[in-house]
């Protein structure tokens, strides 16, 4: 018998939105099981994720990896990691990167994929789409301000910038990320894999 979470996983394959990445090969790029401690919520797959069928496996995803302070094979078990992108597919290629997450698929499939992961304790919202969905009105204007508001949002949720190499400008121009936010985040990460 088939878990509530593979049934939603066959009913994002059978979507009819989602039948152009069927006819690609795609396979929804997210991973989720019960025992879930952590939610990374980023934007969407890119190109080289979603042709590996591997969440976050390219530079930013190691850049990722080493904020959060953790191995691969702690940050691909899916009992501790539930990878929830704002579009589970990736999106396509724009003028200036990759098109935004398409609008709606957060709002369909989040809500009943997160009622299945009752263990989690922390929620890290990668970027600006995954900040506006989950913290609403409690956003700051900018994600540089929402960022820097790091502290509010925890014990519960971590925001961050997109850990792709092309945003160095803005880790230049902000030390501070490095120097407060990823050793709050470690901590809080650390905390959420540990004992209850």
């Amino acid at each position: 018998m088939s878990s509530t979470l593979d049934l939603i996983r066959a009913e994002i394959v059978a979507d009819p939105a989602n039948a152009w990445a069927c006819e690609a090969g795609y396979e929804p790029l997210y991973a989720a099981a019960s025992g879930a401690r952590i939610v990374l919520v980023g934007q969407a797959p890119g190109r080289k994720a979603q042709e590996s069928g591997k969440p976050w496996n390219d530079a930013s995803g190691v850049r990722l990896r080493s904020w959060l302070g953790v191995t691969d094979e702690q940050f691909y078990d899916p009992d501790l990691f539930a990878i929830l992108p704002m579009d589970f597919y990736y999106p396509g290629k724009g003028v200036s990167g990759d098109l935004p997450p398409r609008p709606g698929v957060a709002e369909r499939w989040h809500p009943r994929i997160l009622a299945e992961l009752p263990h989690r304790r922390l929620t890290v919202l990668v970027g600006g789409y995954a900040q506006k969905y989950y913290l609403g009105g409690r956003a700051r204007k900018t994600l540089t301000e929402t960022v820097r508001a790091y502290q509010d949002y925890l014990p519960d949720m971590v925001p961050l910038v997109h850990p792709s190499p092309l945003n160095f400008r803005w880790q230049a121009k902000n030390p501070w990320f490095e120097e407060d936010v990823v050793p709050a985040l470690r901590t809080a990460v650390a905390a959420a894999l540990g004992p209850a």
